[in-house]
């Protein structure tokens, strides 16, 4: 066994001339990579135990090495190891220190294993947890979401088609369109857990491992549920990634809308809604400001989470099988992908502990645009056994003549009205109520105040 010496890299005995420093600068990846160390060292220390398992390395080497991983992880949550930048990437630079450690054994560990079995290993590793951490989130968001939507039942406002007043809604219902977006995300994530329960350890650089290896063994110690069944295959798969990078983007996509919507109803045209102090930011030159800059940040690093999936899904469009240094950028799109969309989703609770409904605003909006000529074309054709396009042409009158005399639909008196349709009577003006408009939309997943009520209880209970 050779000891790394010298800080050169592994393959220095067949590669006898210094790597060029333009080239070092581009190959080392210990800055992206080493956040795997702690991955890193748990497969490691499964590995060597399962050498020993399987008589393939001594019990005093295999407990050598267990402390010596164990005394080097210590050492980087204690920010007193040295990262050292001419040995690559993590896995180098924990096998250098675990040499200086334990002495020639540590050349061990990387028996039966390659570098490209390994980090795919760590990978996998860290995205489960990852994945299940943002799950996390995503729960504690889909809980702000409902908190507000509890409050706001009875909360009357428009709802948009073309960004026009369509038809009135309760806001309520209006916040819980997002959290059936977020609980899609969420099983979305959780759907990606499932690909990474295959076990990548051991199928070495491509074709598997001459060692009698128990794969079997590594696959439960390290949570997995079975080994990988192509070693080529799982050296090159990188379908996991695309997996996570997707489902970051659409869940990225949620959050712009989301945001969006909250800029559009904060700005002085809608006022439908107004941020705190702590979510809003000023101008250097007109004091009167209050920008929704944080809701800008979520709907503008959207554009960056889709920027990652789409360079993964490049790299690997006309990739052969099987490993390839192109797929090094994985990690670092992977890691920013996480860190973007862990920060979005907490910016986003933020921001709904922050704001407040403009309730009397909303009632008026929503009583302008006509938004209960729907309901008036439905009671015709209920109560007047009238098809529903006949009872639109009489709606789409009523509606012309109040515009014309510049008038909302519920300033409309009976006698107006039956100059258009004289069959109509009195409990027509009920109608135009917008409570009642609410209150009439039963139907299940509608907008009733009492739908909402059922839906919010529902959220609640499969969210314990």
């Amino acid at each position: 066994m050779v000891e790394n010496k010298n800080n050169k890299a592994i393959w220095n005995t067949r590669i006898k001339k210094d790597t060029s420093s333009i080239f070092k600068k581009i190959g080392s990846s210990i800055d992206i990579d080493k956040r795997l160390f702690k991955e890193d060292i748990q497969a490691s220390i499964v590995h060597v135990e399962m050498l020993f398992k399987q008589k393939i390395i001594s019990f005093k080497i295999k407990n050598k090495i267990v402390w010596g991983l164990n005394r080097i992880r210590n050492e980087i949550i204690k920010k007193k190891f040295n990262f050292n930048y001419n040995l690559e990437d993590i896995h180098m630079n924990i096998e250098k220190r675990l040499f200086e450690i334990v002495g020639e054994d540590a050349g061990y560990v990387h028996t039966g294993r390659s570098r490209n079995d390994q980090v795919i290993t760590d990978f996998k590793i860290w995205l489960r947890n990852s994945t299940n951490e943002i799950i996390g989130y995503l729960n504690n968001l889909e809980k702000i979401i409902i908190k507000n939507a509890e409050k706001n039942v009875g909360t009357t406002m428009p709802g948009f088609t073309h960004l026009k007043n369509a038809q009135p809604v309760s806001f309520a219902h209006y916040l819980l369109a997002y959290v059936e977006m977020f609980r899609r995300d969420k099983k979305r994530f959780q759907n990606n857990l499932e690909n990474l329960l295959e076990n990548p350890l051991g199928a070495a650089a491509l074709a598997g491992t001459n060692f009698n290896i128990d794969r079997n063994y590594t696959s439960k110690k390290l949570k997995f549920k079975n080994p990988t069944n192509n070693s080529i295959d799982t050296v090159s798969d990188r379908d996991f990634v695309l997996d996570f990078l997707y489902s970051v983007s659409v869940c990225s996509i949620h959050i712009s809308r989301l945001a969006e919507e909250f800029i559009i109803w904060n700005s002085d045209a809608f006022r439908l809604i107004k941020l705190s102090d702590k979510v809003v930011t000023g101008s250097s030159i007109m004091p009167q400001k209050r920008n929704p800059d944080t809701l800008e940040y979520l709907r503008g690093k959207t554009g960056n989470s889709f920027g990652n999936l789409f360079s993964m899904l490049t790299i690997l469009k006309g990739l052969p099988l099987s490993y390839f240094k192109d797929l090094q950028d994985d990690k670092e799109l992977v890691f920013n992908s996480f860190d973007q969309i862990k920060n979005s989703i907490l910016i986003l609770i933020e921001i709904l502990k922050n704001f407040s409904p403009n309730k009397k605003r909303m009632y008026e909006l929503a009583n302008i645009g006509y938004t209960t000529s729907t309901d008036l074309a439905d009671y015709i054709v209920k109560n007047y056994e009238l098809p529903f396009r006949k009872a639109y042409q009489i709606t789409s009158k009523i509606v012309n003549y109040a515009e014309s005399k510049n008038i909302k639909l519920n300033e409309l008196t009976l006698k107006e009205l039956k100059k258009i349709e004289p069959k109509l009577n009195e409990d027509i003006l009920k109608v135009f109520n917008l409570e009642n408009s609410i209150k009439s939309k039963k139907s299940y997943g509608g907008t009733s105040f009492e739908n909402v009520k059922k839906m919010i209880k529902k959220y609640k209970k499969e969210s314990k």
